[in-house]
């Protein structure tokens, strides 16, 4: 069945990309596939001790269901409704973990049950994680439960110094070399830190995934897919606290990605490409998509470690509520995570295609605002719109570094309605090149334009791009700074 998926990714990237039609699916694969999945073993977590009653912790009981489906040479492990607390939990190949509706499985709030023995350290961050695989293959985890790690600011404060935690917080998942992985319609909730997060895997589709991390504690990233090849993200409905789907690189490159009829909001980013930027991220498909309420910029398409961002199709677009709408940046950060660091090369970024977008950029709402990590925080009450609200409410940006351009990039079928609030000072704004800092579009201030800013690029070519104002603005529709061969048509 994964086989299957993995081969539907690759026949859609072929239409993106090629323009070769999309043959039919193979429904005798698929029936076949369910029937199998059908007929598999099924192990109740009961029958091995679990409780259910949100109180007892039911790590042993869900682990040794697992060990023995994997022993039994796979099937699935069944979670019945019920409250079922768990600190880390290890998945193994052939096992599906499979949820009934009013299933929840509930992340424990004490840090000494997420031990690290037996986990290996990832690239970034600390080792903790409620769900873990590694070098496994043919794993799902599916139905209609809830995973809830629970990781409020509350349990697991970034305080080293405070509470009984240390400022330990655990992921909601890390898999790691893993391939055929499949995750349908569970809801994922209240990660302490990171939400899921897949490390050089393979062959991975998402389906029907529900995330609620908004507003719940700091870095709640949703998908964090790094160095992973062969993935479709499909009907998704993403909420997050950070960005909703990023694709990392931190070694090897991102490659064959589509995502496809999702809904995502974010207090950062929708999609975001970096900052992890090592090893790259080559074709890459994203359409009919909506996203709305990410004060911090909508896309992100980010090289700053000397990997190659290439073949990118973004296309069918709806933006509503967002800050930055499209921000491309080429950089020169050179971070190695971790590693022995050689002399750093920048990467490339080429060959973007973005269509038939539609979007509303607004000035982040204060209220909101206050809302960002826990809730009842003061709200700003300074008049007029700040610097700073109008660097996150600024124009499509796209940068290069002195020497090396941003390439080939179209933009066609653009319709974006701006706020306004530029006065004269803000056109005679001077823009730091900033290479080698952490790139969000809001550090370099605000811009000189209002509609787009390009520098350090080539062969960018505007072809029906409408920028509008819904207020007064005292810069330009758009800027340039060292840039070749521009076409606005």
């Amino acid at each position: 069945m994964n086989r299957q998926i993995s081969s539907l990714v690759l026949m859609w990237l072929g239409y993106t990309f090629s323009a070769t039609p999309l043959y039919a699916i193979d429904n005798q694969a698929l029936i076949a596939g369910a029937r199998k999945a059908n007929e598999a073993k099924v192990f109740n977590i009961k029958t091995f001790g679990a409780v259910g009653d949100g109180v007892a912790m039911e790590t042993e009981a869900v682990q040794q269901t697992i060990n023995a489906c994997h022993d039994a040479g796979g099937g699935v492990v069944w979670v019945p409704a019920g409250d079922f607390q768990i600190g880390t939990i290890i998945l193994k190949s052939k096992v599906t973990l499979s949820l009934d509706y009013g299933a929840s499985l509930l992340g424990s709030t004490n840090v000494a049950d997420y031990p690290t023995e037996n986990l290996s350290r990832p690239r970034e961050g600390a080792a903790h994680c409620l769900i873990y695989a590694e070098n496994a293959n043919n794993i799902t985890i599916e139905g209609l439960g809830v995973i809830d790690g629970r990781g409020t600011h509350e349990n697991f404060p970034r305080n080293r110094n405070g509470g009984r935690n240390k400022g330990i917080r655990p992921r909601l998942m890390r898999m790691e070399s893993c391939e055929d992985l499949t995750f349908s319609g569970v809801t994922y909730k209240r990660p302490a830190f990171w939400g899921l997060h897949l490390i050089d895997c393979k062959n991975i589709h998402f389906n029907a995934v529900t995330l609620r991390f908004r507003n719940n504690n700091y870095n709640n990233d949703g998908f964090d897919l790094d160095g992973c090849e062969n993935v479709l993200i499909e009907n998704c409905d993403l909420s997050t606290g950070d960005d909703a789907i990023c694709l990392k690189s931190s070694l090897n490159p991102c490659r064959n990605i589509v995502v496809r009829g999702c809904r995502a909001d974010s207090n950062t980013a929708a999609v975001k490409f970096g900052s992890s930027s090592r090893g790259g991220f080559i074709d890459i498909s994203i359409t009919n998509c909506y996203f709305h309420d990410c004060p911090m910029g909508a896309i992100k398409l980010q090289s700053v470690d000397g990997g190659r961002l290439e073949n990118v199709n973004i296309s069918r677009v709806v933006m509503k509520d967002v800050g930055n709408p499209l921000f491309l940046c080429l950089g020169n950060r050179g971070s190695h995570f971790g590693e022995a660091r050689e002399d750093a090369s920048v990467g490339t970024l080429k060959n973007i295609r973005i269509s038939d977008v539609v979007a509303e950029v607004t000035v982040e709402d204060r209220a909101k605002a206050a809302e960002a990590v826990y809730k009842n925080l003061k709200v700003d009450e300074t008049p007029g719109v700040t610097d700073k609200e109008k660097s996150k409410a600024g124009p499509i940006m796209i940068t290069g570094i002195p020497g090396h351009f941003v390439e080939n990039v179209i933009l066609e079928n653009i319709k974006i309605s701006y706020p306004g609030h530029g006065t004269e000072e803000d056109a005679q704004r001077v823009v730091a090149e900033d290479e080698s800092r952490y790139p969000e579009q809001f550090f370099f201030g605000v811009l000189p334009a209002w509609g787009a800013y390009l520098r350090h690029a080539k062969n960018i070519e505007f072809k029906n791009v409408e920028l509008t104002l819904r207020g007064d603005d005292a810069r330009q529709e758009i800027v340039m700074d060292d840039v070749e061969g521009f076409v606005n048509e």
